[in-house]
């Protein structure tokens, strides 16, 4: 399985856009949405500003890589603006 196509290049791999759909702050663990509608879960050891913490509703760029069970998580996720 392929993961679908990708808005950009970045020096980790394929960048991606998205909206973090939800987060909760107490489990560390939290959602983006990618325009084509695709849902990836992410840690909060995936946000690389360092505070581990995100709203949701934030447009965010990140990067998809594989994770547990055999789907896709967010990884390196960098809020825009």
């Amino acid at each position: 399985m392929s993961p679908p196509p990708a808005s950009g290049f970045g020096p980790t791999g394929l960048l991606r856009r998205g909206v973090v759909l939800d987060y909760d702050s107490p489990a560390g663990l939290g959602t983006v949405e990618e325009a084509s509608g695709a849902r990836h879960p992410f840690h909060c050891t995936a946000i690389t500003d360092g505070t581990r913490e995100i709203d949701p509703g934030v447009a965010v760029v990140f990067v998809l890589c594989a994770g547990h069970l055999g789907r896709f998580e967010a990884s390196d996720i960098e809020q825009l603006g």
